[in-house]
């Protein structure tokens, strides 16, 4: 039976995230703020039972699950680490546009990093891996890999992520209308979650 729901969470700030920085394979830490973030994201999904939690290894994430209050049934998954960067590693996108204005990752992709069919196809294990756990699912991840794993569960081309707009601290979430995937709730804030006595 495939889970009911797919939970994706963002994780909380980091400088990177403040600056606009590309941050792939860095394994920057959460600002204080993160941090707070991460424990508003364990209150809006408190009493919520999940048959699978899966993290990204990366610090920003693995910090905010933990600090959620998962750490104790997470499991790592390199899959859900961020899109690697490459040469963009560290790099604002107003940088890159000084050379090159016409620039855009989800067309171009990076010099010296990973192609966005790479990406897809890592998304895609997620999805597959959840799909075969007994009740919903909690992913914590990154910005574009989430962007990209809400595009193939719909079906859509990687490209089309671009349309799912993403910010730190969210919980957003996958599922099934009518037996088609869906999304349910998309960039939502932790304190505009409803409890579950309320869903």
């Amino acid at each position: 039976m495939p889970p009911q729901r797919i939970w994706l969470a963002r994780h909380g700030e980091t400088k990177w995230s403040l600056s606009g920085q590309h941050t792939g394979r860095t394994d920057i830490a959460l600002t204080p703020h993160g941090e707070q973030q991460a424990a508003l994201i364990g209150e809006a999904l408190r009493g919520r039972s999940f048959a699978l939690v899966l993290s990204s290894p990366l610090q920003r994430a693995w910090d905010t699950c933990q600090m959620a209050g998962f750490g104790d049934r997470v499991q790592p998954d390199p899959n859900l680490r961020e899109w690697d960067y490459g040469e963009y590693e560290g790099v604002t996108t107003a940088s890159i546009h000084n050379k090159n204005p016409w620039w855009d990752l989800w067309n171009d992709g990076v010099p010296g990093g990973e192609t966005i069919t790479q990406v897809a196809a890592r998304a895609l294990d997620v999805i597959d891996r959840a799909m075969h756990a007994d009740g919903d699912v909690l992913l914590f991840s990154h910005g574009h890999l989430l962007r990209i794993v809400a595009a193939m569960w719909l079906g859509l081309p990687p490209q089309q992520g671009r349309l799912f707009a993403l910010s730190t601290a969210t919980i957003s979430t996958l599922g099934f209308e009518h037996g088609k995937h869906v999304v349910v709730r998309w960039n939502v804030t932790p304190e505009d979650c409803l409890p579950p006595e309320k869903q």
